[in-house]
């Protein structure tokens, strides 16, 4: 992709970088072939609506949601529970996810937070890392927006007709 962000713009957004990514041990996951009754139990531990799924290598696999469940939950009279039973995660899970590497583009990752809360950060071999939250991002965007006017002498490239 074209590289749109401009130099100084993106130096201000990327200097609380270190924060962008949450490390893998300090998010919620579930494996694969985890129970579905374990997977909402973990959901609502931890009040995340989505949370990424690995397999016995750490690596991504999808991502499982409360929607996920709660839609194979749903029975002719309304919700029924044991229709969870002998399911696991991999029977509803989204595959296919948007996934990033730590190297991405950070043009790339804004378009991709659009429509994402969070991204989950991958290695070359698809080893769960962790996630870009579209908060922390956010965090840097305001601190562009504060800081933009304060370091630079902002001038418009052409005067605008009126």
């Amino acid at each position: 992709m074209n590289q749109l962000i401009g130099k100084y713009t993106e130096e201000l957004l990327k200097e609380n970088q270190e924060n962008f990514i949450v490390p893998a041990e300090n998010v919620a996951t579930v494996l694969y072939n985890h129970p579905l009754e374990h997977a909402l139990l973990v959901l609502s531990k931890v009040g995340y609506a989505k949370i990424p799924v690995l397999d016995s290598e750490d690596r991504l696999v999808g991502l499982i949601s409360l929607a996920n469940i709660v839609n194979k939950m749903m029975g002719l009279t309304g919700f029924e529970y044991q229709l969870l039973e002998g399911l696991t995660v991999a029977d509803v899970m989204e595959v296919n996810v948007p996934k990033v590497k730590q190297t991405e583009e950070l043009e790339d990752i804004l378009h991709l937070l659009v429509d994402a809360s969070f991204l989950p950060v991958v290695n070359e071999d698809n080893v769960f890392e962790g996630i870009m939250t579209r908060k922390e991002i956010l965090k840097s965007v305001n601190h562009l927006v504060h800081e933009l006017d304060r370091r630079f002498v902002i001038e418009p490239k052409t005067v605008l007709k009126k």
